[in-house]
């Protein structure tokens, strides 16, 4: 697995990249650029990973009990190996998970699934409604890759308390194709008293890159 350090210092961000996107999509789509000054000014450090979409949430050749027990593997590596290198070459005991589109799911699942790894999770043009990956499965492994199943069922204090603590930021555009599946993962925080900021933005904002470029610089 390979992996991008952007910057020396600040907030790090464990940043996800779209559907079966590599570690250099969030540079080579200029978002490393719009954040250029913050990164140089030591204020935020990026940590772009590498995906296993192809071989998990999309290879439609296995069970989707064996695909979702790929991507919990790959949780694992990212805990397990990607958090203590960040830990290693950052003091601060802050986290940010972030990603677009796909990515943005993969941030907020992460950070549902993981509260005491996480402090910020950031998503831009996220889409939640993962059942589709699963041709309709949503027992085993599956569940807990399932947002809108697993979590309006979740009761447990100790992932309630942690939830308190994070700071969960849901944008997307007006003409967003995933507007409302945010709108809708805005309402399960809601029911479970998540504190979380849904914010929708105006002027025809879409789901592409040159929108979450503005959105990077208003959230990091």
């Amino acid at each position: 697995m390979e992996l991008l350090e952007l910057g020396h210092a600040g907030l790090p961000i464990l940043v996800f990249p779209t559907s079966k996107g590599k570690y250099y999509e969030y540079e080579d789509r200029g978002m490393v650029d719009a954040l250029a000054e913050k990164i140089e000014n030591g204020w935020i450090q990026l940590w772009c990973v590498d995906s296993i979409d192809a071989f998990s949430w999309y290879d439609k050749s296995v069970h989707p009990h064996e695909r979702a027990r790929r991507h919990d593997a790959y949780e694992t590596y990212l805990i397990q190996e990607v958090l203590p290198l960040i830990r290693h070459k950052n003091p601060l005991p802050e986290l940010a998970t972030h990603g677009c589109s796909f990515g943005g799911f993969h941030a907020i699942n992460f950070a549902l699934k993981h509260p005491d790894c996480v402090t910020q999770a950031v998503s831009f043009g996220g889409g939640f409604d993962m059942a589709g990956f699963f041709g309709g499965v949503k027992d085993g492994p599956c569940y807990f890759n399932l947002p809108y199943d697993y979590l309006p069922s979740l009761d447990d204090g100790w992932f309630w308390e942690r939830y308190q603590r994070i700071r969960w930021i849901l944008a997307t555009g007006e003409a967003d194709i995933c507007r409302g599946d945010n709108e809708r993962l805005s309402g399960i925080f809601h029911a479970k008293s998540i504190p979380h900021q849904l914010a929708i933005w105006g002027d025809n904002t879409g789901h592409d890159w040159p929108y979450w470029m503005s959105m990077a610089r208003a959230y990091f």
